[in-house]
């Protein structure tokens, strides 16, 4: 297993770890930081003493109920629903490429398209609050037209790294792709 350090598009700290497991099988995962307990900390403190100070003034005991109910629920939802520790790609030349989120609370998303669905990955580029990004993305071959696109899936949504990051995926992907589209024109 190989690590490279890099960095997100918002300048956070990412990880890319790459696993050969055969010659046409190899695991892509991006790392996200893991969830800082100084700033959970201090967004849980700055609603309960928001909430304290409604309690003084009202002296209504269910303000600090609320506060604390809020607060708990609101941090479940972010913990299984938004907050993303690591999105890999497994790509199985013969097979097709498996998409995984992992969220911090253990749950995983996972998405499966079969190679003969997938026409080319690429990476991409938008414009997002003036600035460039850049994005890999998987182009499904349209069934009706063979030269056409059907969907567009973006990879790595959550992480969001940097170009020199999606370089090293991108061309992880395209050697198990040659070799898968070798293969069929062998046979």
């Amino acid at each position: 297993m190989e690590e490279q350090r890099f960095r997100s598009a918002s300048g956070e700290p990412i990880a890319l770890r790459r696993r050969q497991h055969s010659a046409s099988c190899r695991e892509l995962a991006v790392r996200c930081p893991r969830l800082q307990l100084r700033s959970l900390s201090a967004v849980t403190s700055a609603v309960w003493l928001a909430a304290y100070g409604l309690f003084a003034l009202s002296e209504n005991s269910m303000v600090l109920s609320a506060a604390i109910l809020i607060t708990l629920i609101g941090l479940i939802i972010y913990l299984h629903f938004v907050k993303v520790d690591q999105e890999s790609l497994l790509v199985i030349g013969s097979l097709g490429i498996q998409v995984t989120s992992s969220y911090a609370s253990g749950k995983e998303s996972t998405t499966f398209i079969e190679m003969g669905q997938v026409k080319d990955v690429v990476i991409n580029e938008a414009i997002h609050m003036q600035k460039v990004i850049y994005y890999l993305c998987i182009l499904l071959q349209d069934p009706g037209d063979p030269q056409g696109i059907s969907e567009v899936v973006p990879l790595f949504q959550s992480s969001k790294p940097r170009l020199d990051c999606l370089i090293e995926v991108y061309k992880s992907c395209q050697e198990i792709l040659e070799k898968g589209r070798a293969a069929s024109e062998v046979e």
